[in-house]
């Protein structure tokens, strides 16, 4: 099977996708005066400068009885880590394109980089909101293993739609153009920076559609509520996980048709 081979390959070739990653790593920010600290300043001062918007000047205090940094940079952190992925893998092909003319080469391993450099700048900004909540008074407990979860969640979704994104971008530049356009698009469709509350109940349905819902409101059921995710609507997980393996495996199909043509595109 497709995915089990992938996962193989995965295994087999662990070293070349570490020394990828340190790679990737170095030559993301390359030439710059502060290096690889770009990876984290630039995601955090956005964090800053919208909770200076929402904090600040539309005075968003308690959201849900949490304060509003709490409530806020625990779904933004998931975000990033989703939309940074999805963005720099659309262009993974292109860019690694002198391995994608070697026969012998797994580019399908290639998304797996860019996944690894985005969970560390994860793992970076999940220790700041740690401190955000110690701060706050929310101390660590049970349920906050629960981000594991949905992490993987996360990886499964972003995942699919990464790799169905940059195999098309191989043949449609304009590809890495939409998916800018849609994760913008995304974000504020999204509760990270308000709350569902605002919405009229009937619509929540509506809501509920965007599957990135399911995460954002899963971290903060796991670190602020302390909600197992077994409580959560069936329907609502179900309907997550379906859709989460329907573009994985069709990310798959869409990688498996065009690779045979990537050399000669690229």
């Amino acid at each position: 099977m497709p995915v089990i081979n992938f996962f193989k390959d995965i295994f087999e070739k662990r070293d070349v996708i570490y020394g990828l990653t340190k790679q990737d790593f170095k030559t993301r920010f390359a030439g710059s005066v502060l290096g690889l600290l770009w990876a984290f300043i630039q995601p955090l001062a956005m964090m800053l400068i919208l909770w200076f918007v929402f904090s600040v000047g539309l005075k968003m205090g308690l959201t849900r009885n949490i304060p509003f940094p709490a409530w806020f940079f625990t779904a933004m952190i998931l975000w990033n880590f989703v939309s940074d992925f999805i963005l720099t893998t659309t262009n993974v092909f292109g860019e690694y394109s002198f391995l994608v003319k070697k026969i012998n080469f797994k580019i399908s391993i290639l998304p797996v980089v860019k996944l690894l450099s985005s969970l560390v700048l994860h793992g970076v900004f999940v220790i700041i909101l740690v401190g955000i909540l110690i701060f706050y008074g929310y101390y660590p407990n049970l349920y906050w293993f629960q981000v594991f979860y949905y992490l993987f969640g996360a990886i499964i979704l972003s995942l699919g739609i990464a790799w169905m994104a940059a195999s098309i971008n191989v043949f449609m530049k304009d590809i890495s153009q939409v998916v800018g356009i849609v994760i913008q698009f995304g974000f504020w469709m999204t509760p990270i920076v308000w709350p569902v509350s605002i919405v009229p109940e009937k619509y929540h349905v509506y809501l509920k559609i965007n599957p990135v819902y399911y995460l954002v409101e899963g971290y903060r059921q796991s670190f602020l509520f302390k909600i197992p995710f077994w409580e959560v609507s069936l329907w609502q997980t179900i309907y997550f996980w379906g859709l989460s393996f329907f573009f994985l495996f069709f990310g798959i199909f869409i990688f498996r048709r065009l690779r045979p043509h990537f050399a000669d595109v690229l």
